[in-house]
């Protein structure tokens, strides 16, 4: 049986397209987009149509503490200081916990426009760091709130085994993350069928950064050259790159590039700090650049050099990560904007190909977030799983808008609340910018927060 839907306006692989035939099968998946058709009987969609934005960085208990960190000290506040703060929420999360704030994250991100999220999951241990009686406990916590929220999911199991380059011992706040080899192995082994016999969940995995692994440890595993995505944390912060150089003589990205076979298949988070040199290697690596740029800059990271790597041709994706903004708005306006900043130049992100900004950063997005998450999205095309979002075309900004103005209005001077309707491979999850499980969402996170005293 087939799905019929019709658009006036939609965001196809060549660009907007008008009077859009989309076609449906009980899969989820695409099998007509066809331009400058009738409707027929199919139903009308209330706006342009966008393939559902990819979130490809996610620490979904993060969501926990976003904006409690925000108070002043008399030494300066970085990262590492936020990081403590981070280690004293994990000490008492338990599953449960973490499946009631995931599940309530989720339906906040398909608000903000993300449809699938890529979930760097490194949260693996009860609170005295000692495997749950089935391992994967947390992991089915995180697994289950993607189903019961309608989002799609890769999981993305960490291995973090160090607290410093050259295998230093962890530190106590690191106790419930930490794997040997093997044992992330058997992880690895336990999740991948239950997840991949799911038509919207896929298995990945991620090293948590150069620190926390080491060059045998990382042999070791992709050995066994694992299913699907391969994602890492690195050049974050430039004490990170100090302590690379100290320990290897190499910048952090200069050293993976030089150490690890890094092809389409891996997606490197933040990469904020890189050399002319890495730049240009890394544009032609076929990785994706992960970039959060709230979580950047709400952490004090810096900016990537979307600029130069644009131009390079790199792949680049968005990621909410510690998820203080869930809102594809304003990770690509952050993301513009930075450039704008560090260039004191407007416009820096377009090419011969898509002059219009909006354009350009939407489409860049889709096509590295889908590449990261290792899954059939990103575009609206026969094959494709069917993730749309639809915009409010009652909207007079986006209801008078052009195709070479329609995502400049809505990404630089419109909001997520312009966000309508959003489909996850098929089924709609928000109708009317309503999600079936809002009211249970909040009464159990109000719940949670009294518990936690926050």
């Amino acid at each position: 049986m087939l799905n019929r839907y019709f658009a006036d306006h939609a965001l196809l692989p060549t660009g907007w397209a008008s009077q859009v035939l989309l076609e449906i099968d009980a899969t989820g998946t695409l099998t007509t987009v066809q331009p400058d058709s009738e409707p027929g009987d199919a139903p009308r969609l209330s706006g342009p149509a966008l393939p559902g934005m990819p979130n490809l960085h996610s620490h979904a208990f993060q969501r926990a503490m976003a904006g409690l960190a925000e108070i002043g000290s008399t030494q300066p506040d970085s990262f590492w200081s936020w990081r403590e703060r981070m280690y004293g929420l994990v000490d008492h999360l338990t599953p449960e916990q973490v499946g009631v704030i995931a599940q309530a994250l989720y339906v906040e991100m398909l608000k903000g426009g993300y449809t699938q999220v890529s979930e760097f999951h490194y949260l693996h241990h009860d609170t005295a760091g000692e495997p749950y009686s089935d391992p994967a406990e947390m992991a089915w916590a995180i697994s289950g709130a993607a189903k019961r929220s309608g989002i799609a999911l890769t999981l993305l199991p960490v291995l973090y085994a160090h607290s410093g380059f050259g295998g230093q011992p962890p530190s106590k706040g690191q106790r419930r993350f930490i794997h040997t080899v093997p044992n992330f192995l058997r992880l690895l082994e336990r999740l991948a069928t239950p997840l991949t016999e799911h038509s919207t969940q896929a298995l990945g995995m991620a090293f948590h950064s150069l620190r926390a692994v080491t060059l045998e440890e990382m042999q070791e595993v992709l050995a066994t050259n694992p299913a699907g995505p391969r994602h890492i944390h690195v050049a974050e912060q430039q004490r990170e790159v100090e302590e690379s150089l100290a320990y290897s003589g190499q910048r952090p990205v200069e050293w993976l590039l030089n150490n690890m076979e890094v092809d389409d298949r891996w997606c490197l988070i933040h990469a904020t700090h890189l050399n002319d040199t890495e730049v240009k290697a890394l544009a032609s690596s076929g990785a994706v650049a992960g970039l959060c740029p709230t979580t950047e800059a709400n952490l004090g990271d810096g900016l990537f050099r979307a600029v130069e790597y644009a131009a390079q041709g790199g792949a680049l994706g968005i990621g909410s990560d510690s998820h203080v903004s869930l809102d594809v708005v304003e990770e690509l306006r952050l993301l513009e904007y930075g450039q704008r900043l560090a260039t004191q130049q407007r416009n820096c992100l377009h090419d011969s190909e898509i002059r219009p900004v909006g354009d350009w950063l939407y489409r860049r997005s889709l096509a590295g977030g889908a590449q990261a998450s290792g899954q059939p999205i990103g575009a609206l095309a026969v094959g494709r799983r069917a993730d749309i979002v639809v915009l409010d075309g009652s909207d007079p900004y986006l209801g008078s808008s052009s195709p070479d103005t329609r995502l400049g209005r809505w990404l630089f001077g419109g909001s997520k609340q312009q966000i309508r309707d959003v489909m996850v491979a098929g089924r709609w999850v928000i109708q009317e910018r309503r999600h079936a499980l809002d009211e249970a969402n909040r009464t159990a996170l109000a719940r949670l927060f009294r518990q936690m005293g926050y």
